[in-house]
């Protein structure tokens, strides 16, 4: 059985009922494989031996392309999902530095343990749990608090154990194994080790190295766009996981300015938005403007007349892509 990582179920409500112009902007689906190359996402499926750095110097060769960058380091022997953004799609990986994870690994027990004493000590690591990270980690070896959704054991096979886990970004893995196995009393470490999911994006729908260089030919030499898109995805894909505010096209060219949105700007808004969290804005046609940190709830925004909802923290949109219906105020 497939397991969701614990991203809400969230309702589009409408604040007021307009329409978009058709003259600006473009649906994200509706963009030319030219523009997906200078602001688009690909979810690779990563390949055991090359570090994640080599596998995005590949994509930039592939694609002949000088900008590109990955959402989250897998290790040289890790496989799975690499979320991939390749132009000006880069500025938006640092969304999914916050977004769960998914694992599917091997775990090797360093002696005999009876199976359903090993289910019940997995069990107990479900929950709030304390990593200091390994030794060979980039960051700073403090003592860090994460939490683990879901931790399935899915087979047993003498001393080497197949489980599934659900975490929250930042989980170590490796010292997860060497945890449990100290539980246990008998010492464990990981074997190997595949993500599957980062968000919303699945293993599922992830293409590989091959099916990249192969499909990219066959639009450069045939101009045959169905596989190079089945590769290239919009890069509005990489919010798909976070709580979205949708504005009018009139407060759209002051956001893409560094300016802050206020409420009347606002046409819809998600359910679920509390004061701090971080959200995509958007426009009515489903294009990324930037990303914010929301100052007024969900309930805030419907109710209020006036006063600033989101502040911004990355602009990815373009200046000009919509017109400039707007005085310099500071806000829209």
């Amino acid at each position: 059985m497939k397991r969701k990582l614990p991203i809400p179920e969230r309702r589009r409500l409408v604040r007021t009922f307009v329409k978009t112009n058709p003259l600006y902007g473009k649906r994200p689906e509706e963009r030319s494989v030219e523009e997906l190359l200078e602001m688009g996402m690909i979810n690779l499926d990563k390949p055991s031996g090359p570090t994640s750095h080599q596998v995005v110097a590949w994509v930039k060769e592939i694609l002949g392309i000088e900008k590109a960058g990955h959402g989250g380091t897998l290790d040289p022997k890790v496989t799975g999902v690499l979320p991939i953004a390749v132009g000006e799609g880069t500025k938006a990986l640092q969304v999914l530095l916050s977004a769960g994870k998914e694992y599917v690994g091997i775990m090797r027990l360093h002696g005999d343990v009876n199976e359903s004493k090993l289910k019940k000590v997995c069990k107990g690591f479900e929950g709030v749990i304390y990593q200091i990270p390994p030794l060979r980690s980039a960051v700073k070896r403090v003592r860090r608090r994460r939490r683990i959704y879901y931790l399935d054991i899915l087979e047993v096979k003498g001393r080497d154990v197949l489980f599934r886990v659900g975490c929250e970004a930042g989980t170590y893995i490796r010292t997860l194994c060497v945890d449990i196995g100290k539980k246990l009393g008998v010492g464990a470490h990981l074997q190997e080790l595949r993500r599957t999911k980062v968000g919303l994006l699945d293993e599922e729908d992830a293409i590989t190295l091959h099916d990249l260089k192969d499909a990219y030919e066959m639009w450069i030499e045939d101009r045959e766009e169905e596989e190079i898109r089945r590769c290239l995805k919009p890069i509005e894909r990489l919010f798909d996981h976070m709580p979205k505010v949708v504005v009018r096209d009139s407060a759209v060219d002051a956001l893409c300015h560094g300016a802050s949105l206020a409420v009347p700007g606002v046409a819809e808004v998600d359910t679920g938005i509390r004061r701090g969290d971080k959200v995509a804005v958007m426009t009515l046609k489903g294009e990324i403007v930037m990303l914010g940190k929301a100052v007024m709830s969900t309930e805030d925004m419907i109710r209020a007349d006036k006063g600033i909802c989101v502040v911004p923290e990355r602009v990815m949109m373009r200046r000009g892509t919509y017109p400039a219906l707007w005085k310099v105020k500071g806000s829209i």
